[in-house]
C-alpha cells in the first residue's frame, strides 16, 4: 500500500455523474467511461456514493442486498470491470458502506420483524412498549422520533435516520461478525477501501437513558439542519459510545490484511475529539466530520481549525472537505471566489475529498418544491431544501442535451447556469477553474512528497 497520507479523494455520487443508458441516472458504466477526465485530474482515489441493491428511499444509503449491485447503476460485472479500468490508470477506489443501519426491504430485517424468537429476532434493535409512547426521547435526524412501531412484532424498532432504516444490533456479536464479512466480501472483489457512512451510530445505549437537552445557542448543527430539534438534545446516548472502540480495531485489522484504507464520517457533538478517538495505529486511518460543510463555514478560521487539530491529535489523521452530497455546495456557502476555495483546501495537511463538480466551481441548484426528491428536503421544507440542490447533474458538454449528462430525463432537474460551466467550456480554457484545480493538485503533490 503506497502512502496515503496527503492523498486526494474525488467523490462521485453516480446518480448524477454520467448515465449511459438514458434511463436519467447516471451508472458505473458512466464513472468507467470517464476515467481519463477523473485521471487527468491527477486524483488518487475515488469515493464511489453506495450503488448497492436497495429501494432507494435514502438514495442507495439504503441497503437491502450489500453483496449486488443495484440494476440502476449496472451489475457486479460492471463494478468489476470499473475496478479494473481505475486500477490500469492507478486509481484506487473506495466503495461507500453503511454499516449501522440497512433497509427494511434486506431480508435480515423482514425475519427479524416476523418474530422475537428465530436466527435474526435481535440483529436490529426492538423495545417493549405502548405504541402510542416511545421508549424514550431519542430522535430520528430526519425528523421525529428515532422508534417506529411494527405492528408485526408487536414492538418498536430504532432508526436513527428514515423509519424505512431499521439500525443494526451491533451488541450482538453475530452483527458484527456479519457486517466483518460484507467488508471482507468487497475486499476479496478488489477494491481498495471504503467510506464508512456514520460510523460512530454504531451502538446504543443498552439501558435506553434518555438524552439530556441542550440550550438553543449551544446547537450547532453539524450534520443536521439548524430548523432540526435533534440538535436540541446531546447525544450522549444513541451514538458515538464506547464500544465502538473495539469494533473499529476489528475492522482495521481485517483492511491490513489487504492493504485497505477507511475513512470515517463523524456526525458528533465533539467532532474532532471523536476523530482523535476513532483513527490512529489500530482504527480507522481517517475520519472526517462537517466542521467546513455546514452552513457556519468560515474561511478565515480554516487554517486554525487545522493547525489545532494537527496539534492536539498527533496519533490520529483527518480528511477535509468543503462539499460532499450532503451539504450545500461550497462556492454558493462561501460565497467567494472558487479558486480561493480550492487552493485552501488543497494546502491543508491531512487527506482532502473534492465532491464531483467542485473543480469546475459549481454552485448550487435552487431546486423547486415539487422537483425535490430528498425526504430530508421534503421533511423541513422551506426551512431546509434538502440535498438534492447539490446533487443535480454534472455538466459535460455545453451544446448537449441536459449538458451531456444523459439523453433521457435527469432524475433533478439540470441547472441551466452551469451552461458556461461544463467540462468542454472549461478543457479548453487554461485559465478556467478546471484548470486551475488540476495545477493546484499538482503542487500539493510537490508539497507533500515523501
Amino acid at each position: 500500500m503506497k502512502n496515503w497520507k496527503n492523498s486526494v479523494i474525488y467523490q462521485i455520487y453516480p446518480r448524477s455523474f454520467f448515465d449511459t443508458t438514458d434511463n436519467g441516472i447516471g451508472d458505473l458504466n458512466g464513472i468507467t467511461k470517464k476515467v481519463s477526465y477523473i485521471k487527468d485530474l491527477g486524483v488518487d482515489y475515488v469515493w464511489i456514493s453506495p450503488f448497492f441493491e436497495s429501494p432507494q428511499k435514502d438514495f442507495g444509503y439504503d441497503v437491502s442486498n450489500y453483496r449486488k449491485v443495484d440494476s440502476l447503476f449496472g451489475n457486479n460485472e460492471d463494478f468489476k470491470e470499473l475496478l479494473g479500468v481505475f486500477h490500469q490508470n492507478d486509481i484506487k477506489v473506495l466503495t461507500d458502506l453503511v454499516l449501522s443501519h440497512t433497509s427494511n426491504e434486506h431480508s435480515w430485517f423482514r425475519e427479524s420483524e416476523k418474530s422475537s424468537d428465530n436466527k435474526y429476532s435481535d440483529w436490529y434493535v426492538w423495545e417493549d412498549g405502548n405504541k402510542d409512547e416511545p421508549p424514550n426521547n431519542w430522535l430520528s435526524v430526519f425528523g421525529g422520533s428515532s422508534w417506529q412501531w411494527s405492528e408485526t412484532r408487536q414492538q418498536f424498532y430504532l432508526h436513527n435516520f428514515l423509519k424505512s432504516q431499521p439500525d443494526l444490533n451491533f451488541h450482538n456479536d453475530r452483527v458484527q461478525e456479519q457486517m466483518l464479512s460484507e467488508i471482507k466480501f468487497w475486499l476479496e472483489f478488489g477494491v481498495d477501501g471504503f467510506r464508512f457512512d456514520v460510523i460512530n451510530f454504531l451502538f446504543h445505549d443498552q439501558e435506553l437513558r434518555n438524552n439530556p437537552y441542550k440550550e438553543i445557542s449551544e446547537v450547532r448543527p453539524l450534520g443536521f439542519n439548524k430548523e432540526n430539534p435533534y440538535g436540541l438534545q446531546v447525544h450522549k446516548y444513541d451514538n458515538t459510545r464506547p464500544e465502538t472502540l473495539s469494533f473499529l480495531e476489528k475492522i482495521r485489522s481485517l483492511l491490513d490484511t489487504y492493504g485497505a484504507i477507511s475513512i470515517g464520517e463523524i456526525v458528533a457533538e465533539e467532532p474532532f475529539e471523536v476523530i482523535g478517538k476513532y483513527t490512529g495505529n489500530n482504527r480507522l486511518h481517517m475520519a472526517y466530520c462537517f466542521e467546513f460543510l455546514s452552513e457556519e463555514f468560515n474561511f478565515e478560521n480554516v487554517d486554525g481549525i487545522v493547525d489545532e487539530f494537527m496539534r492536539s491529535q498527533r496519533d490520529s489523521w483527518p480528511c477535509w472537505s468543503f462539499s460532499n452530497h450532503d451539504s450545500k455546495r461550497i462556492v454558493s456557502r462561501a460565497n467567494m471566489n472558487p479558486k480561493d476555495l480550492m487552493e485552501k483546501l488543497l494546502n491543508l495537511e491531512g487527506n482532502v475529498c473534492i465532491y464531483q463538480g467542485e473543480e469546475l466551481g459549481l454552485p448550487e441548484t435552487n431546486v423547486n418544491y415539487e422537483d425535490i426528491k430528498d425526504p430530508f428536503g421534503q421533511t423541513f421544507w422551506p426551512e431546509f431544501k434538502g440535498r438534492d440542490g447539490c446533487r443535480t447533474p454534472m455538466p459535460w458538454n455545453s451544446m448537449a442535451k441536459s449538458f451531456g449528462f444523459s439523453n433521457g430525463k435527469p432524475w433533478l432537474p439540470v441547472n441551466p447556469n452551469y451552461k458556461d460551466l461544463s467540462v468542454d467550456v472549461q478543457l479548453s480554457d487554461k485559465s478556467s477553474m478546471l484548470s486551475f484545480t488540476k495545477e493546484k493538485i499538482r503542487d500539493r503533490k510537490k508539497k507533500f512528497a515523501t
